[in-house]
């Protein structure tokens, strides 16, 4: 279990937070393992009726960890992050997500995977793929389009656009837009206890049928999205990408074009 995750029970509701404050809760392989295993540890115990995402009342996460990415990029469908991926994307029971601060890359996208959202109004939400050589991943490339349109997708996934927690609210992207991280927690802790109160083989049948139109074409791009994102990671561009951002410079392309 990574010392970065923070695992509390309450009743039924399991909180996992995130908890690396001096990284801005920057992801590593170990935070995606322990985040997995335990979303697979209550998909099985009955005891568990809903979770509550969270990296607290400042951050949400800054996405992965680049030096950690880099030292050992993720070589297949088998690694670490899409372990996690599928372990949040298969959970039957609900997801209640609370957003403050920075949600930069995967801190993003897998609200969309999320049941419920709330977000602090001046949250920072982005999606900075191509900046980095990359492309969109964990089902972005489909969903944000068919929910936003495609000259809004297209601003956030090929500009890597930031927008605010007021906006994602806005744009569906999540239920609420709260004051600061304090009632962003707060607001969803409470509705993630809702479901306490809720027959529980009804919130997962019908969570099941509010998610099935589309599944099997998601899963699909899901895992060519992650292929291609591997393959990128490996690029010239990519490298030159990380390479910057671990120098603190602007990446140069020039020699791409």
């Amino acid at each position: 279990m990574s010392e970065h995750l923070l695992i509390e029970r309450d009743g039924g509701l399991l909180t996992l937070r995130m908890h690396r404050p001096d990284k801005k809760n920057a992801l590593t392989r170990a935070m995606y393992t322990s985040m997995a295993e335990t979303l697979d540890q209550a998909e099985r115990d009955p005891s568990v009726r809903a979770v509550l995402l969270t990296g607290g009342e400042d951050c949400f996460t800054s996405g992965n960890d680049v030096a950690d990415f880099i030292q050992a990029p993720p070589s297949g469908l088998n690694s670490e992050v899409f372990h996690f991926m599928r372990a949040l994307f298969d959970f039957s029971k609900p997801v209640v997500a609370a957003v403050a601060g920075p949600a930069v890359g995967i801190g993003t996208t897998l609200l969309l995977h999320c049941d419920l959202v709330y977000v602090a109004r001046g949250a920072q939400l982005k999606m900075p793929f191509v900046n980095l050589g990359l492309c969109p991943e964990y089902g972005s490339s489909l969903i944000l389009p068919r929910l936003l349109g495609h000259a809004r997708a297209a601003e956030l996934l090929l500009l890597g656009q930031a927008f605010t927690g007021e906006q994602a609210a806005a744009w569906g992207i999540a239920n609420q837009a709260l004051d600061d991280g304090a009632a962003t927690l707060s607001k969803a802790r409470e509705m993630a206890l809702r479901f306490l109160q809720l027959a529980p083989s009804a919130v997962v049948d019908s969570k099941r049928l509010i998610r099935a139109p589309g599944r099997e074409e998601l899963r699909r791009v899901i895992e060519e999205e992650g292929a291609l994102f591997g393959q990128r990671l490996r690029s010239p561009e990519a490298i030159e990408a990380l390479t910057a951002f671990m120098q603190r410079r602007p990446a140069d392309f020039t020699r791409f074009a």
